[in-house]
């Protein structure tokens, strides 16, 4: 299931799956999520990652959206 939302100024798209998978982060549920702001993309997973966050602010929303997804 895809889904969209914004936290804190970010926008992210997630891709999940009712069970864990060994392509999910942490083989998790999440499969993919992309998180931009400012048309920037600042986090790329797509069965492996691409971008990982840089900044602690990126790392905290992606724990949110993990946190909630995975």
């Amino acid at each position: 299931m895809w889904t969209n939302g914004k936290i804190d100024g970010f926008e992210y798209a997630v891709k999940y799956f009712e069970n864990g998978s060994e392509f999910g982060i942490d083989e998790g549920r999440v499969s993919k999520v992309e998180i931009r702001k400012d048309g920037r993309i600042l986090v790329n997973y797509d069965r492996g990652w691409d971008i990982k966050p840089q900044t602690p602010e990126v790392k905290a929303v992606l724990d949110e959206i993990l946190k909630k997804f995975n």
